[in-house]
């Protein structure tokens, strides 16, 4: 027997929010009762990145992102091929563009 919800969730999604917001650098930290996801984007030649996004979420909602992020990521990679992911090194500042100087 097929269940149904009586109460569907209605999310509403502005035009603001639709734009969503570019990140190229995630910093995640913890405590023993949250998960805290800022959300940064560095840019070429600027020294200084601004947080752009943080989320907040209990350790069940992180552990059910990570979850759904595995299960969307197997998805895609069996349209896509595999994603490949280049060895990890430290983010230049400069970021490869012009470097300053005084």
């Amino acid at each position: 027997m097929e269940e149904t919800n009586e109460n569907p969730l209605n999310i509403e999604l502005s035009e603001e929010m639709a734009e969503g917001i570019y990140s190229n650098l995630a910093i995640i930290t913890h405590s023993d009762s949250e998960f805290v996801l800022d959300f940064i984007r560095v840019m070429p030649g600027v020294p200084k990145a601004r947080v752009k996004s943080r989320i907040i979420l209990t350790p069940e909602h992180a552990k059910r992102l990570v979850m759904a992020l595995e299960d969307n990521i197997n998805r895609f990679e069996a349209i896509n091929g595999k994603i490949k992911i280049k060895e990890a090194t430290a983010l230049p500042l400069n970021f490869g563009g012009p470097v300053g100087q005084a």
